[in-house]
């Protein structure tokens, strides 16, 4: 499903540049439910935001499903991202403004979907996450959990073949993390999406069934089984 391939990043002006990423290679087969774990500044989340399309890399490839990414097409890079990937991240992201529903539903505004059509889907999706009994609560009346939830369900509401999930744990206390380790699970078996989740906690790693490690800017340690 993903094969990462030789990637590297470096910042700053080539007699100057800092490499974040140094060579890394790895593949996740699909409906794999994968962490990509190591400590702060280890290069992850450099890392997730070219495997999401909200980077490119200084050299290297990117291989979803089997098809080459090719940088420097920012419509097209859009186009593919909201049809293939969907982001959960560890502050949540949704908008003071809107509802439960409405937060979820956002993609499908951005897709064309009609109102009623979005409407429909997004509670659908929060039934499935658990949540459809807070569908007109903002995020100000949710709590951590369920904003992450919410967040989830967002990020399934355009079935992607890929969830990116940058600690999506890091704001929650452990009980509600296990909990939300838990649906994340679920979600993954339940639908079969591939679940690629960064995290320092190598706790929730280890309930992953295949682990990459990466420190100063390279896969230093691979578990669980690969394509």
């Amino acid at each position: 499903m993903l094969e990462v391939l030789d990637l590297t990043k470096t910042y700053g002006p080539p007699d100057q540049a800092t490499p974040v990423l140094r060579g890394v290679s790895f593949k996740v087969e699909a409906g794999a439910f994968c962490a990509v774990v190591g400590p702060s500044g280890s290069g992850k989340s450099t890392l997730m935001n070219i495997i999401g399309l909200l980077d490119r890399p200084t050299s290297g490839v990117l291989r979803l499903d089997g098809l080459d990414v090719a940088f420097g097409d920012r419509g097209r890079e859009a186009r593919f991202r909201g049809a293939t990937i969907g982001f959960v991240f560890q502050s949540f992201n949704l908008l003071p403004r809107l509802n439960a529903w409405e937060n979820v539903a956002l993609p499908l505004v951005y897709a064309g979907v009609s109102a009623r059509e979005r409407e429909q889907s997004a509670l659908a999706m929060l039934e499935r996450v658990g949540l459809s009994h807070r569908a007109q609560a903002r995020p100000a009346e949710l709590s951590g959990g369920q904003r992450q939830r919410v967040a989830l369900a967002r990020a399934l509401i355009r079935q992607p073949r890929l969830i990116l999930a940058d600690e999506p744990t890091g704001s929650l206390d452990s009980v509600t993390a296990g909990e939300v380790m838990a649906l994340l699970r679920d979600l993954n078996q339940r639908l079969g999406v591939t679940v690629l989740m960064v995290t320092h906690d190598r706790d929730l790693a280890a309930r992953c069934e295949r682990r990459i490690e990466v420190l100063d800017g390279r896969v230093v340690a691979e578990a669980g089984a690969a394509a």
